[in-house]
């Protein structure tokens, strides 16, 4: 099977375009992977109550933390893979596509494992309402024990972007957004299963997006073709990979940690705030792929570059990055909040609902640019090697900061407003953080020879 059209040189010809090229299939396949769950609050806002609602909300940030942890260290499999790919290095990129496969099998297991146990004890502690929790723990208990496949879906499209290719991951989570939506409606209004049923078809959709992306991966062209008989941890390559992905999972964890505290206080406004925010958080969701995307197509660009030793467009890559995503999450975040009303409609007619909802969008659908530049700042110095610097900066500004204003600012100014104007505040000073340690990676990029980085 010939993938050669799926692949994309970043090393060369018309840069701005084929950033748009790249983008767009990863705004749509993250958008596709955030609508499962969007789906699931329609579906259960439309035919279930406001506690079922409130359910699955309660879910959603200990479910991305996971996943986000994941994500982190996936970012070391791709940046490498992206290297070696642009440096030509046929043997090591074939290590680190068959060494990321194997760590998405056995991480996935591992995961599962641990989720089954965990989750109850953790909802708790975050004082989910006792009319909620049971629902809670049902909905993670079956979404955990399909984390194997959606690991290896994730980590199989870090490594088709990293050579470049969007598109397929697309097509395949596409298949699955159609199943999750069908099962949806079958599961729900049908058979009548509640949360249960959501959580059942968000489980199988992702099932069949990773049997259909490995299905791919077999069949490449022989040098990023993946073999199950070659599938091992290369342990010293491994170690190189987590370099880069422990930070960022220590980053994405303490990240959504933060959130966690966040959501215990959003819980102490009440069910109605909860199921506002939740329904204002799916919206969110779709808004944060313009960010998220621009975060990965900066990491493909600038390993890529790094790897062939390209730094000039290098820093082309990171310049043309940020502008897009600036401009392109200014444009959607005030459309977004201008039709405000009638999007949350969508998810939940209860008109309580919609009222938090909105109180949460005011604040962060009007400053989302802020947080495609740090996304993407983020990207542009993990591909560089600067997970640690990241890493160390986001903690202080987006944990140890929120954290320090849900304790000493909102007790004096207690609202939603009060509450989410942490978040703008933090990616600001992430941001700037980060510009500084980018300005010191410049300089030591222009004192370098044009040679290769192939590891």
């Amino acid at each position: 099977m010939a993938t050669a059209k799926y692949q994309m040189d970043m090393c060369s010809g018309p840069l701005f375009s084929k950033i748009v090229v790249f983008a767009i299939p990863l705004m749509l396949s993250t958008a596709l992977q955030l609508i499962f769950h969007a789906i699931d609050i329609l579906v259960i806002g439309q035919f279930s109550s406001h506690e079922s609602v409130a359910a699955v909300g309660a879910t959603g940030t200990l479910n991305v933390m996971v996943v986000n942890i994941f994500g982190g260290l996936s970012a070391g499999v791709g940046v490498y893979v992206g290297r070696f790919f642009g440096a030509k290095d046929k043997k090591k990129l074939s290590r680190a596509i068959h060494t990321g496969m194997a760590f998405a099998i056995w991480g996935g297991v591992l995961v599962t494992i641990m989720g089954l146990f965990a989750v109850k004890p953790i909802l708790t502690a975050m004082e989910t309402p006792a009319e909620v929790l049971p629902k809670a723990c049902l909905y993670s208990w079956i979404y955990y024990s399909a984390m194997p496949f959606q690991l290896v879906y994730n980590i199989g499209s870090a490594i088709m972007r990293a050579v470049g290719d969007t598109k397929r991951p697309l097509y395949y989570l596409t298949i699955g957004g159609v199943c999750n939506v069908l099962l949806n409606l079958l599961f729900v209004i049908v058979f009548k299963m509640d949360v249960a049923g959501v959580a059942f078809a968000t489980a199988i959709s992702f099932i069949v997006a990773s049997f259909l992306l490995v299905r791919a991966m077999l069949r490449n062209d022989k040098d990023i073709r993946f073999y199950w008989k070659k599938m091992r941890i290369d342990w010293s390559l491994m170690k190189d990979m987590l370099k880069i992905g422990i930070p960022a999972a220590i980053q994405s964890s303490f990240f959504t940690l933060s959130n966690l505290i966040i959501q215990s206080s959003i819980n102490s406004f009440g069910t109605y705030a909860m199921a506002g925010s939740t329904t204002e958080g799916v919206v969110e969701s779709i808004l944060h792929v313009c960010s998220v995307s621009f975060f990965h197509t900066s990491v493909a660009f600038v390993a890529q570059n790094r790897g062939a030793g390209n730094y000039k467009r290098v820093l082309q890559s990171i310049y043309g990055c940020l502008a897009c995503a600036f401009v392109l999450c200014t444009i959607v975040g005030w459309l977004f909040y201008i039709f405000g009303h009638s999007i949350m409609g969508i998810f939940n007619p209860d008109p309580q609902v919609i009222d938090w909802a909105m109180q949460r969008a005011k604040v962060m659908f009007t400053t989302y640019m802020l947080l495609g530049v740090m996304e993407t700042l983020n990207g542009s110095l993990r591909a560089l090697g600067f997970a640690f610097s990241s890493m160390f900066i986001t903690l202080f500004g987006a944990c140890i900061f929120r954290v320090f204003w849900i304790y000493a600012v909102l007790p004096h100014y207690r609202s939603f407003f009060g509450l989410f104007i942490s978040y703008p505040i933090s990616w600001i000073m992430v941001s700037l953080l980060n510009c500084a340690v980018l300005y010191y990676g410049v300089k030591k990029l222009k004192q370098k020879t044009k040679r290769p980085l192939s590891a």
